[in-house]
Protein backbone atom coordinates (compact mmCIF):
# COMPACT_ATOMS: atom_id res chain seq x y z
CA UNK A 1 0.00 0.00 0.00
CA UNK A 2 1.07 3.49 -0.81
CA UNK A 3 0.27 6.62 0.71
CA UNK A 4 -2.52 8.49 0.72
CA UNK A 5 -2.80 11.42 -1.32
CA UNK A 6 -1.26 15.03 -0.47
CA UNK A 7 1.15 16.60 -3.05
CA UNK A 8 5.00 15.57 -2.10
CA UNK A 9 7.14 18.09 -4.59
CA UNK A 10 10.47 16.43 -5.12
CA UNK A 11 13.31 19.04 -5.80
CA UNK A 12 15.43 19.01 -8.56
CA UNK A 13 17.69 16.09 -7.60
CA UNK A 14 18.79 13.38 -9.86
CA UNK A 15 17.54 10.03 -8.40
CA UNK A 16 20.51 7.64 -8.17
CA UNK A 17 20.83 5.06 -11.03
CA UNK A 18 22.33 1.50 -11.19
CA UNK A 19 24.45 0.81 -13.80
CA UNK A 20 22.18 -1.81 -14.94
CA UNK A 21 23.05 -3.92 -18.47
CA UNK A 22 23.89 -2.19 -21.59
CA UNK A 23 21.20 -0.85 -23.93
CA UNK A 24 22.97 -3.39 -26.78
CA UNK A 25 21.71 -6.32 -24.68
CA UNK A 26 18.37 -5.70 -24.51
CA UNK A 27 16.33 -7.71 -26.70
CA UNK A 28 12.84 -6.37 -28.61
CA UNK A 29 10.11 -8.65 -30.15
CA UNK A 30 7.13 -6.94 -31.59
CA UNK A 31 3.84 -8.64 -31.42
CA UNK A 32 0.59 -7.45 -32.65
CA UNK A 33 -2.72 -8.20 -30.81
CA UNK A 34 -5.62 -7.62 -34.11
CA UNK A 35 -5.41 -6.98 -37.61
CA UNK A 36 -5.37 -3.34 -37.61
CA UNK A 37 -1.81 -1.55 -38.17
CA UNK A 38 -2.14 0.28 -35.28
CA UNK A 39 -3.28 -2.85 -32.81
CA UNK A 40 0.45 -4.11 -31.87
CA UNK A 41 3.26 -3.32 -29.29
CA UNK A 42 6.98 -4.31 -28.50
CA UNK A 43 8.47 -6.04 -25.78
CA UNK A 44 11.63 -5.08 -24.00
CA UNK A 45 13.66 -7.27 -22.14
CA UNK A 46 16.35 -7.08 -19.78
CA UNK A 47 19.33 -9.61 -20.17
CA UNK A 48 18.26 -11.37 -17.10
CA UNK A 49 16.10 -14.41 -16.50
CA UNK A 50 12.40 -13.85 -16.01
CA UNK A 51 12.12 -10.60 -14.49
CA UNK A 52 9.99 -9.78 -11.72
CA UNK A 53 6.65 -8.30 -13.36
CA UNK A 54 5.96 -6.24 -16.48
CA UNK A 55 5.51 -2.38 -17.00
CA UNK A 56 3.10 -1.45 -19.35
CA UNK A 57 3.93 1.53 -21.13
CA UNK A 58 1.12 4.09 -22.68
CA UNK A 59 2.19 7.02 -24.87
CA UNK A 60 0.16 10.27 -25.07
CA UNK A 61 -0.55 12.89 -27.40
CA UNK A 62 -4.32 13.35 -26.48
CA UNK A 63 -5.37 10.44 -28.59
CA UNK A 64 -4.46 11.98 -31.70
CA UNK A 65 -3.00 9.94 -34.75
CA UNK A 66 -0.07 11.60 -35.16
CA UNK A 67 1.58 11.03 -32.30
CA UNK A 68 2.80 7.34 -31.89
CA UNK A 69 4.68 4.74 -29.43
CA UNK A 70 7.80 6.30 -30.65
CA UNK A 71 6.86 8.34 -27.61
CA UNK A 72 7.30 5.36 -25.20
CA UNK A 73 10.01 3.83 -26.86
CA UNK A 74 12.85 5.66 -25.33
CA UNK A 75 11.27 4.68 -21.05
CA UNK A 76 11.18 0.95 -22.64
CA UNK A 77 13.88 0.52 -23.48
CA UNK A 78 15.56 2.45 -20.28
CA UNK A 79 12.97 0.33 -18.12
CA UNK A 80 14.78 -2.77 -19.80
CA UNK A 81 18.71 -1.19 -19.28
CA UNK A 82 17.09 -1.84 -15.76
CA UNK A 83 16.13 -4.60 -15.24
CA UNK A 84 12.22 -4.60 -15.87
CA UNK A 85 10.57 -6.14 -18.73
CA UNK A 86 8.54 -3.72 -21.13
CA UNK A 87 5.79 -3.20 -23.37
CA UNK A 88 5.27 -0.65 -25.56
CA UNK A 89 1.65 -0.20 -26.61
CA UNK A 90 0.40 0.85 -29.70
CA UNK A 91 -3.23 1.10 -30.28
CA UNK A 92 -5.50 2.78 -33.03
CA UNK A 93 -6.15 6.67 -32.38
CA UNK A 94 -8.86 9.66 -32.82
CA UNK A 95 -7.70 9.97 -36.57
CA UNK A 96 -6.85 6.25 -37.53
CA UNK A 97 -9.72 4.29 -36.48
CA UNK A 98 -9.52 5.44 -32.53
CA UNK A 99 -11.57 7.41 -30.45
CA UNK A 100 -14.72 5.55 -28.66
CA UNK A 101 -15.01 2.76 -28.03
CA UNK A 102 -11.82 1.09 -30.31
CA UNK A 103 -8.85 2.93 -28.28
CA UNK A 104 -10.28 1.33 -24.95
CA UNK A 105 -10.93 -2.05 -26.80
CA UNK A 106 -6.91 -1.72 -27.64
CA UNK A 107 -5.74 -0.71 -24.62
CA UNK A 108 -7.42 -3.62 -22.60
CA UNK A 109 -7.14 -6.31 -25.51
CA UNK A 110 -3.05 -5.22 -25.07
CA UNK A 111 -3.05 -5.91 -22.12
CA UNK A 112 -4.50 -8.95 -22.32
CA UNK A 113 -1.56 -10.03 -24.70
CA UNK A 114 0.78 -10.21 -22.11
CA UNK A 115 -1.21 -13.50 -20.91
CA UNK A 116 0.29 -15.02 -24.12
CA UNK A 117 3.66 -12.82 -24.22
CA UNK A 118 4.33 -14.14 -20.19
CA UNK A 119 4.01 -17.89 -21.11
CA UNK A 120 6.43 -17.57 -23.99
CA UNK A 121 9.13 -15.43 -21.94
CA UNK A 122 8.61 -16.87 -18.56
CA UNK A 123 7.03 -13.48 -17.20
CA UNK A 124 5.35 -12.94 -14.00
CA UNK A 125 2.07 -11.38 -13.88
CA UNK A 126 1.46 -11.25 -10.14
CA UNK A 127 2.83 -7.56 -11.12
CA UNK A 128 1.59 -5.49 -14.02
CA UNK A 129 2.27 -2.15 -13.38
CA UNK A 130 1.10 0.80 -16.47
CA UNK A 131 3.65 3.77 -17.35
CA UNK A 132 1.55 6.39 -18.59
CA UNK A 133 2.25 9.82 -20.01
CA UNK A 134 -0.64 12.37 -20.57
CA UNK A 135 -2.94 10.61 -22.59
CA UNK A 136 -1.56 7.49 -21.78
CA UNK A 137 -1.64 8.35 -18.00
CA UNK A 138 -5.93 8.40 -18.64
CA UNK A 139 -5.91 5.06 -20.48
CA UNK A 140 -3.63 3.55 -17.67
CA UNK A 141 -5.78 4.60 -14.88
CA UNK A 142 -8.84 3.88 -16.59
CA UNK A 143 -7.80 0.72 -17.47
CA UNK A 144 -6.83 -0.32 -13.85
CA UNK A 145 -10.78 0.37 -13.07
CA UNK A 146 -11.95 -2.30 -15.82
CA UNK A 147 -13.44 -4.58 -12.91
CA UNK A 148 -15.72 -1.76 -12.00
CA UNK A 149 -16.68 -0.55 -15.75
CA UNK A 150 -19.56 -2.94 -15.26
CA UNK A 151 -21.07 -0.99 -11.96
CA UNK A 152 -20.75 2.76 -13.55
CA UNK A 153 -24.66 3.03 -14.29
CA UNK A 154 -24.04 2.84 -18.32
CA UNK A 155 -25.19 -0.71 -19.11
CA UNK A 156 -25.64 0.22 -22.62
CA UNK A 157 -22.02 2.49 -23.00
CA UNK A 158 -20.55 -0.97 -21.48
CA UNK A 159 -22.23 -3.72 -24.12
CA UNK A 160 -20.42 -1.16 -26.89
CA UNK A 161 -16.97 -2.05 -25.43
CA UNK A 162 -15.49 -5.73 -26.33
CA UNK A 163 -13.62 -6.72 -23.61
CA UNK A 164 -11.91 -10.10 -21.82
CA UNK A 165 -13.14 -11.75 -18.72
CA UNK A 166 -11.69 -13.03 -15.81
CA UNK A 167 -12.66 -16.41 -17.57
CA UNK A 168 -11.00 -15.43 -21.01
CA UNK A 169 -7.45 -15.00 -19.92
CA UNK A 170 -8.04 -11.09 -18.71
CA UNK A 171 -4.87 -9.10 -17.04
CA UNK A 172 -5.39 -6.67 -14.50
CA UNK A 173 -3.21 -3.86 -13.51
CA UNK A 174 -1.85 -3.88 -9.87
CA UNK A 175 -0.49 -0.38 -10.36
CA UNK A 176 -0.06 2.64 -12.31
CA UNK A 177 2.54 5.83 -12.75
CA UNK A 178 0.28 8.31 -14.50
CA UNK A 179 2.97 11.71 -15.57
CA UNK A 180 0.76 14.27 -15.78
CA UNK A 181 -2.24 12.11 -16.71
CA UNK A 182 -5.07 13.52 -18.05
CA UNK A 183 -7.35 11.60 -15.10
CA UNK A 184 -10.35 14.20 -14.68
CA UNK A 185 -11.88 14.21 -18.12
CA UNK A 186 -14.91 16.42 -17.38
CA UNK A 187 -12.87 19.16 -16.33
CA UNK A 188 -10.36 18.72 -19.12
CA UNK A 189 -13.33 18.85 -21.61
CA UNK A 190 -14.72 22.17 -19.66
CA UNK A 191 -11.02 23.75 -19.83
CA UNK A 192 -11.01 22.85 -23.49
CA UNK A 193 -7.51 21.05 -23.46
CA UNK A 194 -5.81 20.67 -27.06
CA UNK A 195 -8.71 22.51 -28.28
CA UNK A 196 -11.70 20.00 -28.00
CA UNK A 197 -9.51 17.12 -27.63
CA UNK A 198 -11.86 15.20 -25.03
CA UNK A 199 -14.96 15.78 -27.64
CA UNK A 200 -12.63 14.64 -30.55
CA UNK A 201 -11.59 11.37 -28.83
CA UNK A 202 -14.67 10.59 -27.22
CA UNK A 203 -17.16 11.80 -30.51
CA UNK A 204 -19.30 14.12 -29.24
CA UNK A 205 -19.35 16.06 -25.97
CA UNK A 206 -20.52 15.00 -22.55
CA UNK A 207 -23.92 17.22 -23.20
CA UNK A 208 -24.69 14.65 -26.08
CA UNK A 209 -23.17 11.40 -25.04
CA UNK A 210 -23.24 11.84 -20.73
CA UNK A 211 -22.75 7.93 -20.83
CA UNK A 212 -19.81 7.49 -22.63
CA UNK A 213 -18.05 10.49 -20.86
CA UNK A 214 -18.72 9.24 -17.46
CA UNK A 215 -17.57 5.65 -18.49
CA UNK A 216 -14.86 6.82 -19.71
CA UNK A 217 -13.70 9.00 -16.97
CA UNK A 218 -11.55 7.86 -14.60
CA UNK A 219 -13.02 9.92 -11.91
CA UNK A 220 -16.13 8.07 -12.17
CA UNK A 221 -14.41 4.46 -10.97
CA UNK A 222 -12.28 5.80 -7.79
CA UNK A 223 -11.47 3.73 -5.57
CA UNK A 224 -9.41 1.48 -7.22
CA UNK A 225 -7.47 -1.65 -5.67
CA UNK A 226 -4.55 -0.57 -7.82
CA UNK A 227 -2.31 1.98 -6.17
CA UNK A 228 -1.71 5.08 -8.16
CA UNK A 229 1.15 7.53 -8.09
CA UNK A 230 0.26 10.63 -10.15
CA UNK A 231 2.98 11.93 -11.12
CA UNK A 232 2.67 15.63 -12.30
CA UNK A 233 4.94 17.80 -13.92
CA UNK A 234 5.28 21.43 -11.48
CA UNK A 235 6.08 23.56 -14.88
CA UNK A 236 3.44 21.75 -17.01
CA UNK A 237 1.77 24.11 -19.52
CA UNK A 238 -0.34 20.87 -21.43
CA UNK A 239 -2.30 19.17 -18.90
CA UNK A 240 -2.67 21.99 -15.28
CA UNK A 241 -1.85 20.21 -12.08
CA UNK A 242 -5.39 20.12 -11.55
CA UNK A 243 -5.73 17.23 -13.52
CA UNK A 244 -3.93 14.89 -11.18
CA UNK A 245 -5.11 16.88 -8.31
CA UNK A 246 -8.39 16.43 -8.21
CA UNK A 247 -8.48 12.41 -9.46
CA UNK A 248 -6.07 11.91 -6.08
CA UNK A 249 -8.32 14.26 -4.10
CA UNK A 250 -11.40 12.35 -5.42
CA UNK A 251 -9.37 8.73 -4.61
CA UNK A 252 -8.31 9.83 -1.22
CA UNK A 253 -11.75 10.33 0.14
CA UNK A 254 -13.28 7.25 -1.37
CA UNK A 255 -10.42 5.83 0.53
CA UNK A 256 -8.01 4.50 -2.44
CA UNK A 257 -4.18 4.07 -2.17
CA UNK A 258 -3.03 6.79 -4.06
CA UNK A 259 -0.16 9.19 -4.12
CA UNK A 260 0.06 12.99 -5.60
CA UNK A 261 4.14 13.78 -5.94
CA UNK A 262 4.97 17.06 -8.20
CA UNK A 263 8.24 16.58 -10.16
CA UNK A 264 10.34 19.89 -11.48
CA UNK A 265 10.50 20.21 -15.28
CA UNK A 266 7.88 20.62 -18.26
CA UNK A 267 5.58 18.00 -19.85
CA UNK A 268 8.10 16.49 -21.58
CA UNK A 269 10.69 16.21 -18.89
CA UNK A 270 8.84 13.27 -17.88
CA UNK A 271 9.46 11.31 -20.79
CA UNK A 272 13.30 12.07 -21.21
CA UNK A 273 15.09 9.24 -19.72
CA UNK A 274 18.06 12.11 -18.78
CA UNK A 275 15.38 14.11 -16.45
CA UNK A 276 15.48 13.52 -13.07
CA UNK A 277 11.25 13.95 -13.18
CA UNK A 278 11.17 10.55 -15.47
CA UNK A 279 14.23 9.42 -13.08
CA UNK A 280 11.51 9.58 -10.14
CA UNK A 281 8.65 7.86 -12.11
CA UNK A 282 11.26 4.89 -13.17
CA UNK A 283 12.15 4.26 -9.04
CA UNK A 284 8.53 4.23 -8.54
CA UNK A 285 7.75 1.37 -11.24
CA UNK A 286 10.73 -0.36 -9.56
CA UNK A 287 9.28 -0.46 -6.29
CA UNK A 288 5.95 -1.69 -7.49
CA UNK A 289 7.61 -4.19 -8.97
CA UNK A 290 9.66 -5.52 -6.07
Amino acid sequence: MIPAAGAVTLGAVAVACSPGPKEDTVKRHKYHYGEDPSQWGELFLPEVAAPKGVVVVIHGGYWRSQYGAELGEPLAKDLAVHGMAAWNLEYRRAGNGGGWPNTFADILAGIDKLRELAAEHGLGLDRVVALGHSAGGHLAVWAAGRARLEGLGAPEVDRQLTRRGDDDGAVHLTGVVSQSGVLNLAAAERLNLSNGAVSNFLGGSSERYPKRHKYADPMSAVPLEASIYAVHSADDDDVPFSESETYAGAAKAAGAPVQLLKVPGDHYALIDPKSPAYRKCRELVQQMLA
